[in-house]
């Protein structure tokens, strides 16, 4: 079932986020995260009015999405970066695909012109389903971060979306 995250899906979010900061190179940081930090992750999202999907199977959280700001500066604006993490136990069964086309839905509703997808460029499975979904690589940075006592390479993907009608400078 995909719907609205709530505060009270903190704790299934952090298992899946911490699981792959421990287990992955999805995540460029290495101590997982405790149920303060989430929620206060989880008010700075109410709070900037960003999206937070989970996808609940039986009960529990299998997958999460969310987007947020791309960069810090005014003319970003219309720029987003999304991050998107299964549960292992429920992975290759459409949770992913799921979750980002509900997200592109999402943003293409609010008006944005790009969403951004930075992916470890060794993450096959990710890049194939962002593929799948339109992205396209852009870029990649090599050595942009070192993990598991190896370098990582992190890609850029980027989703052409359909907004905004009139774009600003206010």
């Amino acid at each position: 079932m995909l719907r609205a995250g709530k505060a009270e899906d903190m704790a299934g979010i952090l298992t899946i986020y911490n699981d792959a900061i421990l287990h992955t190179t999805a995540v460029y940081t290495y101590t997982p995260f405790d149920a303060a930090y989430g929620q206060a992750w989880y008010k700075n999202k109410v709070a900037g009015n960003w999206p937070l999907l989970v996808d609940e199977e039986d009960g529990k959280i299998a997958g999460f999405a969310t987007f947020g700001t791309f960069r810090d500066w005014p003319a970003y604006k219309y720029t987003i970066e999304h991050s998107i993490y299964v549960h292992p136990a429920y992975r290759k069964k459409g949770i992913a695909s799921t979750l980002m086309q509900k997200l592109i839905e999402l943003a293409n509703a609010r008006g944005y012109a790009t969403l951004v997808a930075g992916i470890d460029a060794d993450n096959d499975a990710s890049i194939a389903l962002h593929e799948k979904l339109g992205f396209k690589k852009v870029g990649e940075i090599r050595k942009a971060g070192y993990k598991f006592k190896h370098w990582l390479n992190l890609a850029f993907y980027q989703l052409d979306l359909k907004g905004p009608n009139n774009p600003t400078e206010e």
